[in-house]
């Protein structure tokens, strides 16, 4: 029997960062989503060239 749901709540509090203590830490978050985007497209580009090969 399925399950639906009619009401789905989301709560979450904002809190104002600190300007200069967030910055090394951004810039590490930058480098790190370069990273998994750099793995991600060597990814794609060996599943493209299997499916050329086949």
């Amino acid at each position: 029997m399925p399950v639906e749901i009619r009401e789905l709540v989301i709560k979450l509090t904002v809190r104002p960062q600190e300007p200069d203590a967030q910055r090394p830490s951004a810039q590490r978050r930058e480098d790190e989503h370069d990273d998994v985007v750099a793995e991600c497209v060597e990814q794609v580009m060996r599943i493209l060239q299997a499916q050329r090969e086949r």
